[in-house]
């Protein structure tokens, strides 16, 4: 099978089997890799309704076919599970190394039942699988846990880990790999955790064929083409290659579209000025070198080092631009050198640096108004603005120390359950925090995170093109955008599935990735073709919720993200992006409740399943007819 590896490795860890099944051709080009066939296989496995914490729970690390065959920007892999947080389907996507080492350890995914007894790690080596104790490793932060499997299996291995986050079931906790790298949203870390799963290693020497390596290189060669002359000609581009996503982040304060005091208050807080000291830009010169993923010419992040006040000598990697917003406007934090200390610590812990920034923004605004007091965090006063604050918070998140400190390790809307107070200030969507992109200021997003099946993400399909003109009007401007939202969720889905990089391929040629995946797998896509796999990726997520029970009536999103006080366009008008909602639905042929009808089900294909569960006896008559 040209693309893949064409094996599944399948392991419980409470019977401590593993086994190794084929990847089925059509399950390979109906679903591609990552989050698409993650869900096909959790949908087909995993019984409906499983405690995401019991033995039944299952967690993948599936790659996608863009990984390990030399296709620039093909680097991502995709941690699937269901989420603690939102009851419903869950994928992180992360970057570095560990999508290439998993496909030359002879495997596609690696799909992780059962509960160990004790704490236990994966080694997956040339395709042999043993399971190791962990008893050494449990406790240690991510860094050290890195570097002594590292030492052990050698630096051209992967590991996948979590830290003390993802140990105490924090609903926070992200997946590690390659020191800071994360897949880190949905909580995925916490369903490792509870199976006592510290770290999943491989390593090999494997190879995945390409139908056409002479084609692909050729397409490669004319993606870098393409880049060089963007690179020369387009200021943006240019600036993404040196200083990657937090090179945008000035720039970002200044529209509005970053988040300010847990988002209540505008740029005149937290100015441009203030920004661009946080930046990129304004972290270059602590630069020491380039971190590239695999498969990438550009390496958009860099390692640092700075001799802080308060905690001396700091060796990490430059946050990206949803930490510099977290833990920096959204907190009123100026204080660049505990924006840098905050990351370093999530990736030590092993946090999503979206969550934990938005949950310390809501304990601040708790906080101020009394409803969390300095004695419960242990003495700290949570001062909008105190960087040393926020860094001595986010320690006892990690440490799990005091009442406060446990509850807000588990984010910010557990945590208002937990303590009883402050719901009022909560920022989320279906229980998620909303990432560093306004939802105010970019419509779309309003609609991916109040209803994607992965809600709360700005890295799914999101219209960002929406008028903001002062005669927008929320009552109608937002009903007609479902077939725009359409073409957005199919380019979206694909690059996801395909282990692509988002950036890369925006900034250079973003067909090429259909061609490349032409080149190496040899299927050929036409666009008929390539608008019901987009659809059938985006479809199986939502027949993952929709099996559990989830339906559309229960998606919920802050009534602060739809009340755009500040923007003088709209002045006090709300954001209906039901609307938007409606208009998708519409557009999918799906009922009001985000149940696809049959029909739909049928054009698409390949999800024969989901037909069954879903319209039982009366979906056989229709295919006896």
């Amino acid at each position: 099978m040209h693309g893949y590896m064409g094996k599944l490795l399948f392991i419980d860890l409470t019977t401590g089997e593993t086994r190794v099944e084929p990847l089925k051709e059509e399950d390979a080009r109906n679903f591609l890799g990552g989050p698409g066939l993650g869900a096909k296989i959790l949908y087909d496995r995993m019984p409906a309704h499983t405690d995401v914490f019991g033995e039944e729970s299952m967690l993948g690390f599936v790659s996608g076919p863009l990984n390990n065959t030399g296709a620039l920007f093909g680097g991502r892999y995709t941690v699937v599970s269901k989420s603690p947080v939102t009851g419903g389907w869950n994928d992180a996507n992360s970057g570095g190394f560990f999508g290439q080492h998993l496909r030359e350890s002879g495997y596609d995914a690696i799909f992780v039942s059962g509960i160990s007894p004790k704490p236990v790690y994966i080694l997956v080596d040339e395709g042999t699988v043993q399971i190791l104790d962990a008893a050494d490793l449990w406790g240690l932060r991510t860094s050290d846990c890195e570097k002594r499997l590292k030492e052990k299996y050698g630096k051209n291995s992967g590991v996948a880990q979590i830290g003390p986050a993802g140990e105490h079931l924090s609903y926070m906790a992200a997946i590690m790999n390659d020191e800071h790298r994360a897949a880190a949203r949905g909580g995925s870390g916490a369903v490792m955790g509870s199976k006592k799963l510290k770290a999943v290693v491989v390593r090999g020497s494997g190879k995945t064929p390409a139908a056409d390596p002479a084609k692909l290189s050729k397409i490669q060669w004319e993606i870098i083409q393409k880049e060089f002359k963007l690179f020369l000609t387009d200021p943006t581009c240019r600036d993404f290659f040196f200083y990657g996503t937090g090179g945008t982040f000035e720039e970002s304060v200044a529209t509005g579209d970053t988040g300010v005091k847990n988002w209540t208050a505008t740029n005149l807080m937290y100015t441009r000025e203030d920004a661009a000291k946080q930046s990129s830009h304004g972290l270059k010169k602590y630069r020491k070198k380039k971190f590239r993923c695999s498969s990438c010419h550009v390496g958009c992040s860099y390692y640092m080092e700075m001799d802080t006040k308060s905690w001396g000598r700091l060796e990490t990697t430059r946050p990206e631009y949803e930490t510099m917003g977290a833990f920096g406007p959204l907190m009123l934090n100026k204080d660049v050198e505990s924006v840098c200390m905050a990351n370093q610590l999530c990736n030590e812990y092993g946090f999503d640096t979206i969550s934990a920034g938005s949950t310390i923004a809501w304990a601040m605004e708790c906080y101020e108004n009394g409803l969390i007091t300095h004695e419960e965090l242990d003495g700290i006063h949570l001062n909008w603005g105190c960087g040393d604050a926020i860094v001595d918070v986010l320690k006892l998140m990690g440490e799990g120390q005091t009442e406060v400190g446990r509850a807000l390790s588990m984010g910010s809307r557990k945590a208002a359950v937990l303590l009883g107070r402050g719901e009022e200030f909560l920022v989320v969507a279906n229980g998620i925090e909303q990432p560093q992109h306004d939802a105010r200021y970019l419509y779309g997003l309003g609609r991916t995170y109040l209803a994607d099946p992965t809600p709360g993400r700005h890295v799914k399909a999101a219209i960002s093109k929406v008028t903001t003109s002062k005669d927008f009007d929320p009552d109608t401007s937002l009903r007609n955008t479902g077939e725009q939202d359409v073409e957005a969720i199919i380019d979206t889905e694909i690059m996801n599935a395909s282990g692509a990089c988002a950036f890369g391929y925006d900034y250079g040629d973003p067909d090429a990735i259909f061609r490349s995946l032409e080149a190496i797998t040899g299927h050929y896509y036409d666009s008929e073709e390539k608008r019901k796999l987009g659809l059938r990726l985006f479809t199986m997520r939502q027949a993952f919720n929709l099996r559990e029970g989830i339906r559309r009536s229960q998606f919920t999103i802050s009534k602060r993200m739809t009340t755009p006080a500040f923007n003088e366009a709209l002045g006090k008008k709300t954001l209906k992006f039901d609307l938007m909602v409606d208009s998708l639905y519409d557009a999918l042929d799906w009922d009001k409740e985000g149940v696809p009808t049959q029909a739909a089900l049928r054009e698409l294909g390949g999800l024969d399943l989901v037909l069954r569960d879903l319209y039982g006896d009366s979906a056989e008559t229709e295919d006896a007819k």
